[in-house]
């Protein structure tokens, strides 16, 4: 298993050779709240997910055999954007108004193994979407769990009230910036305390590049200048998408979203399809017991899809899957087997029982978790393996 994991990484590093990466930034002022976040990768196919409240989960993904594994039940729900597996998410907001989302950083080490319960770094973010409502909340969740993972990212976080931080694992520590340490809610590809000293000195009309560094800067000016006078709910989503524009790479900015969580809101579009969506997260009965939902982000419509979700299949999944894994192509030989396993491992969770008594449940799925390890390869971890 081990091998082959290696023989995976080792054939990425080979393959990845152009710059994809990602930018996020958080527009707050004269009442408003937003989050901006490009998704920059080879393939864009995703579904968004209604995930619900009450639900008892155990983590999967990419934890050991011999891990504590976390488990929790879930007091939020949210949606999410999934571009490989429902309960894996990129990103997405839940209905308390907070966002979470990811960023590659390559000086990423998480905490050594220990005792501590552990999640995989995409389950994370469900984690603290189906936990959280604030960022203090957040903070404090991520000291209970330990990430394992070989997919080195960071994330910034931000709540309705408009509390930002950015959460990095640095030397195998938790390093969070919130409050006076975060002067500008900002992040790309490097840690945020050399980002921050880049910007101080450069000058954002000349940091027209790529790279992580003048993206940081480029959105912290916009960031900064979003400040500066009011604006209707149009003027200021229309204000986020200019700046993820101004932030893009063409060609690789697969989607651009806009979460108002002000209104409660997402906004987003996507290379496939341009013309500009809306979900509004308070149309949804999270409830766990209903079904769950599902929207293929490409479809070739516009404006308020929010009633256009379908009910969840696991075919649907595994469809998304096949696809993604397809289309990635260090991953396109993907056994079927891990792919079935993947599109299934959610339907183990039940709604209102506490994890420690789903042993029957709980054994099953860790019968398969060594299959389910493979999703070492998820596919962020060669974002932006080279970035310039």
């Amino acid at each position: 298993m081990k091998a082959f994991i290696i023989a995976i990484f080792l054939l990425v590093s080979l393959f990845v050779t152009d710059t994809l990466a990602c930018t996020t930034f958080c527009l707050k002022g004269n009442g408003e709240v937003l989050f901006g976040r490009n998704y920059d990768w080879m393939i864009g196919d995703a579904l968004l997910f209604v995930n619900k409240r009450g639900v008892s989960k155990t983590a999967t993904g990419e934890v050991p055999l011999t891990a504590n594994t976390a488990k929790w039940v879930s007091k939020y729900g949210s949606v999410t954007f999934n571009q490989y597996g429902r309960e894996n998410p990129t990103g997405g907001m839940n209905e308390a108004g907070l966002v979470v989302e990811i960023m590659w950083l390559d000086e990423t080490e998480w905490p050594k193994a220990d005792s501590t319960p552990a999640v995989g770094s995409l389950e994370w973010i469900q984690y603290q979407l189906d936990t959280a409502a604030t960022v203090n909340e957040v903070i404090k969740n991520a000291e209970r769990v330990r990430i394992t993972s070989e997919v080195k990212i960071h994330y910034l976080v931000n709540d309705k009230a408009g509390n930002s931080a950015t959460i990095e694992f640095l030397n195998g520590k938790l390093t969070a910036h919130t409050g006076d340490k975060l002067p500008v809610a900002v992040l790309a590809n490097d840690t945020y305390e050399k980002s921050v000293r880049y910007a101080s000195s450069a000058k954002p009309d000349s940091a027209r590049s790529q790279s992580s560094l003048d993206r940081f800067t480029r959105a912290a000016k916009s960031v900064k200048d979003f400040q500066a006078a009011p604006r209707t709910e149009k003027e200021a989503v229309d204000y986020a998408f200019r700046t993820l524009l101004d932030v893009g790479q063409k060609g690789y900015t697969q989607w651009s979203i806009v979460y108002d969580q002000k209104r409660g809101k997402i906004h987003f579009k996507t290379l496939q399809s341009p013309a500009i969506k809306t979900v509004d997260v308070a149309a949804f009965d999270y409830s766990c017991g209903s079904p769950v939902k599902m929207f293929d982000i490409n479809s070739k419509i516009s404006g308020d899809v929010s009633r256009k979700f379908s009910d969840y299949t696991r075919a649907a999944n595994r469809d998304l899957l096949e696809r993604s894994f397809t289309g990635t192509p260090f991953l396109k030989e993907m056994p079927g087997l891990v792919r079935d396993i993947l599109a299934s491992y959610p339907e183990s969770f039940t709604c209102g029982e506490a994890p420690e008594n789903k042993a029957a449940a709980s054994a099953e799925v860790n019968s398969d978790r060594s299959l389910v390890f493979l999703y070492l390869v998820f596919p962020v971890y060669y974002l932006i393996n080279q970035v310039v």
